[in-house]
C-alpha cells in the first residue's frame, strides 16, 4: 500500500515530466529527462522556500515594527489625553473668569441693542432724516447683532445720537426734493426748525418715514401762520424772528390734514343736512324781507306821527283815515272802527313771523331725524362688520352729530331773529293802539264839550 501511494505521489509530482516523456524517443531518454526535471523542481522548491523564509522574516519584522509603533502611538495618545484634560480644565477656568469679567458688559451690550432698536424708530421718523437719510440701516444692523458690538460700532452709535441732539437745536436750510400738493416732485429750498417743523416757500411740510421724503400738507394752516414762516424764510441776517413750530413733531399738522373743513362737514350730514341748510336759507330770506318791510313801516308811522295830514301809505294813516272831523261819531262806534282798522293792519305787520317760528321748530327736529338715521346706520355697520374697524362706524356717527349740529345752528339764529322781529312788530302795533286810543279820547272830549254847551 505504501509503495502504491508513493507511486501515485511520484506520478502526480512528475506528471508534467511524464507528459514531456511522451515525446521522448526511448526509455533511457525518458529517464534522463525525468532526472533533469526532478533537479529543476528541487531548485524551484528551494527558491520558493527561500522566498517563504524571507517573507516570514519580513512579516516578523513588520510585526515588531507595528508593535513598536502601537506602543509609541499609545504613549502619544496618553500624552495628548493628558494635555486635552489640562487644556479643558484651563478653558473651564478661563470661561469662568470671562463670565465673571464680562457680566456687566453683557448687560451693557443688551442695553445697547435695546437703545439701538428704540432709537431707530425715533431717527427714522425724525424731521432731521430728511436732511440726513439712511441712518436707520446702521441701527437696524446694530439691534440685530448676535455677537457683541465692537468699540467702533459703539462709537458710531454714540455719534448718531449726538448728531440727532445737535440737529434738534439748529435751524437748517437745505435743498431737497419735495412732493407738492399736486403730486409732483420738485427741488426746493427747505427750512427746518429742529425736529419740530419744516416749510418751503411759505408752505408747511411734513416728513414721510415710509418714503423718506418731505411732502406739502394737503391743507395748509391759516394765512397768518403762513405769512409768519414766509417772513422767517426771507430773513438773511442773524436777527431774532418769530416762527411757527409744531411741538408734537408733526402730530398736530397730520391731524390738520385729516380734519374736515366746513364743506366736508356739511357733506357728512347727508341729504338731511342739505334740507336743514335750505330751510335756514329760506328763514334768513324771510327775515331779511320782513326786517326791511318793518323798517319801512316804522319810518312811515314815525313820519305820520309828526304830520297832521293823513297818508294812506302807512298803517297809522290808514287807521286815522277812519275818523272824520265833519262826521259826528260816538265814542263806541269810533272805537270799534279803529279796532277793525288795527286788526286789518296787524296781519300785514306780523306777516312771516309764524313761518319763522315753524322753521325754528322744524330745524332741530330734522337734526334729530338725522341723528336717528345716523345711529341706525351705525348699528347696521356694527351688526354686519362688528366693532373692529371704527372707520365703518364713523360715517353714521358723523351724520348723527353733524345733522344735530346743523339743526341747532339753523334753529338758534332763526329763533333769535323771530324774537327780534316779533318785538319790532309788537312795538309798531303798540304805537297803532296808542294813537287809536288818543284819537278816541280826543273825540270823546269833543263830544263832551258840545254837550256842555
Amino acid at each position: 500500500m505504501k509503495f502504491t501511494y508513493l507511486m501515485l505521489l511520484g506520478g502526480l509530482l512528475f506528471f508534467p515530466s511524464l507528459q514531456a516523456a511522451e515525446k521522448a524517443a526511448d526509455l533511457d531518454a525518458l529517464l534522463e529527462q525525468v532526472k533533469r526535471e526532478s533537479v529543476l523542481e528541487q531548485q524551484k522548491n528551494k527558491l520558493r522556500e527561500a522566498e517563504f523564509v524571507t517573507a516570514r522574516d519580513e512579516q516578523a519584522q513588520l510585526l515588531v515594527d507595528a508593535k513598536a509603533q502601537l506602543a509609541f502611538e499609545e504613549q502619544k495618545t496618553e500624552l495628548l489625553n493628558q494635555a486635552f484634560q489640562d487644556y479643558e480644565q484651563g478653558l473651564t477656568e478661563k470661561e469662568a473668569l470671562l463670565q465673571e469679567k464680562s457680566g456687566s458688559l453683557g448687560e451693557l451690550f443688551g442695553t445697547v441693542r435695546q437703545m439701538a432698536n428704540d432709537s431707530r424708530g425715533v431717527l427714522e421718523s425724525s424731521m432731521t432724516s430728511s436732511q440726513l437719510p439712511d441712518r436707520g440701516q446702521f441701527l437696524s444692523k446694530l439691534a440685530e447683532l448676535k455677537q457683541q458690538p465692537t468699540i467702533d460700532e459703539l462709537r458710531e452709535f454714540w455719534l448718531l445720537l449726538q448728531e440727532e441732539m445737535t440737529e434738534s437745536g439748529k435751524v437748517s436750510q437745505f435743498s431737497v426734493p419735495v412732493i407738492t400738493a399736486a403730486g409732483q416732485v420738485e427741488d426746493q429750498q427747505v427750512t427746518r426748525i429742529g425736529v419740530f417743523s419744516a416749510f418751503s416757500d411759505g408752505k408747511f411740510l411734513r416728513y414721510l418715514p415710509e418714503t423718506g421724503s418731505l411732502v406739502e400738507l394737503g391743507r395748509q394752516p391759516v394765512s397768518r401762520l403762513r405769512e409768519v414762516v414766509a417772513e422767517f424764510e426771507a430773513v438773511t441776517d442773524a436777527s431774532i424772528q418769530p416762527v411757527v413750530i409744531d411741538p408734537t413733531r408733526g402730530a398736530i399738522m397730520a391731524l390738520l390734514v385729516q380734519a374736515p373743513d366746513l364743506k366736508e362737514r356739511i357733506q357728512q350730514g347727508g341729504w338731511i343736512g342739505f334740507i336743514i341748510l335750505g330751510l335756514g336759507a329760506i328763514g334768513l330770506l324771510i327775515a331779511l324781507i320782513r326786517f326791511a318791510s318793518l323798517t319801512v313801516v316804522g319810518r312811515g308811522i314815525a313820519k305820520q306821527q309828526k304830520q297832521t295830514e293823513v297818508s294812506l301809505k302807512n298803517p297809522l294813516g290808514r287807521i286815522l283815515s277812519t275818523y272824520s272831523d265833519t262826521v259826528s261819531q260816538d265814542v263806541e262806534t269810533l272805537s270799534l272802527k279803529l279796532d277793525e282798522a288795527i286788526l286789518r293792519e296787524i296781519p300785514k305787520i306780523e306777516r312771516g313771523l309764524i313761518t319763522l317760528a315753524i322753521l325754528a321748530a322744524i330745524a332741530p327736529m330734522l337734526g334729530l331725524l338725522g341723528t336717528v338715521s345716523g345711529m341706525i346706520e351705525t348699528f347696521q355697520s356694527i351688526t354686519l362688520f362688528g366693532t373692529g374697524d371704527p372707520k365703518l362706524m364713523s360715517g353714521g356717527i358723523s351724520q348723527a352729530l353733524v345733522t344735530t349740529e346743523l339743526g341747532l345752528a339753523v334753529a338758534i339764529p332763526i329763533l333769535l331773529i323771530h324774537s327780534a322781529l316779533s318785538s319790532k312788530s309788537n312795538r309798531l302795533v303798540q304805537i297803532l293802539d296808542e294813537e287809536s286810543a288818543a284819537l278816541v279820547a280826543r273825540n270823546a272830549e269833543k263830544q263832551n264839550g258840545i254837550t256842555n254847551n
